[in-house]
């Protein structure tokens, strides 16, 4: 399980999401930090970090729980820094979170 080292804790129907970074592998191209940051908000794929305690109160079940990997809604949400680590994440309504990512491909 995902520990939230962020700093902090959503409310209400709030999930706080830690956007997946893709691997970068070394090349022939510099990628400036700013390009990076700016793709890793675009990206779709998060890991739940918690949860707000409304959360999907009106379904059967969960859709995600903390350390779960989802995709979410492009752009949705609120972009922060975690004022205890400093990590970028990302505060979506749960209504924003649309798929729960259950196996990915194996690095060959």
């Amino acid at each position: 399980m995902t520990m939230n080292q962020s700093g902090l804790e959503p409310l209400g129907r709030a999930v706080l999401l830690r956007m997946f970074a893709p691997e970068q592998k070394e090349g022939l191209i510099e990628i400036p930090d700013l390009v990076k940051e700016r793709m890793s908000v675009i990206e779709q794929r998060a890991e739940v970090v918690a949860v707000g305690a409304e959360c999907w109160a009106d379904e059967r079940e969960l859709r995600a729980e903390p350390g779960d990997m989802v995709l979410v809604t492009k752009f949705a949400g609120y972009v922060t820094r975690g004022p205890a680590d400093g990590g970028l994440y990302r505060l979506v309504n749960d209504r924003d979170i649309f798929c729960r990512i259950l196996k990915e491909k194996e690095d060959e």
